[in-house]
């Protein structure tokens, strides 16, 4: 696939070149692409900087890991390049959003055309480094209203070394996020269901 990377910080800069080790071509982005030519030649052939707008539209689907303060900028800068793309959302809010809505809703009311999906956000890359790959995997929580979006993201969790666990819908992604029972919580896959359970029936 082609993947577009928007932030560069140390989460999506990691999720970049993993990518390209995964055999994905990668398109990063920030808001001064300009800057990113390090980062470019760690990672190698398969990856450019690009302005934000020109790796959304180069993407078959998208990373989406800027800080939260900058999200609602990085999706303006798309120009509307996210239509009909799956966006892998690994963003947190610092805490609860308005209305109650979890972060993914919020980003899927400021960009509604895009194929949402929540993911890669309950960790920080340093957990995700040392579990990549290794057995028992580290279970990746995939939070979606739609299907293409979960597939798409099952398989981005599966080439980089983590299993995907399907957690709920779009409103459950709240407890993936700040201040959720999700967050911060490394849980192999064998023992995803147990602690799923536990959330949902202590939160519903």
């Amino acid at each position: 696939m082609h993947i577009g990377v928007i932030g560069a910080g140390q989460l999506g800069a990691t999720l970049a070149e993993w990518c390209a080790q995964s055999g994905h071509d990668v398109a990063i982005t920030s808001r001064h692409p300009e800057r990113l030519g390090g980062l470019v030649d760690r990672i190698g052939e398969h990856a450019v900087a690009m302005p934000v707008a020109d790796a959304a539209a180069y993407a078959d689907a998208v990373v989406f890991a800027p800080t939260w303060s900058q999200a609602r900028e990085a999706i303006d800068l798309t120009h509307g390049e996210l239509a009909g793309k799956v966006v892998i959302d690994a963003t947190n809010p610092p805490e609860a959003t308005p209305d109650g809505m979890s972060g993914l809703e919020t980003l899927m009311s400021w960009a509604p055309e895009a194929h949402w999906v929540k993911a890669f956000n309950t960790l920080p890359a340093g957990v995700l480094t040392r579990r990549r790959g290794h057995d028992p995997l580290l279970a990746e929580f995939v939070c979606t209203d739609l299907v293409d979006a979960r597939l798409t993201a099952s398989k981005l969790i599966r080439d980089l070394g983590f299993a995907p666990v399907f957690a709920g819908r779009a409103d459950t992604a709240r407890y993936t996020e700040t201040g959720g029972p999700l967050q911060m919580t490394e849980v192999d896959v064998q023992d995803a269901t147990d602690v799923l359970a536990g959330v949902l029936g202590d939160y519903v």
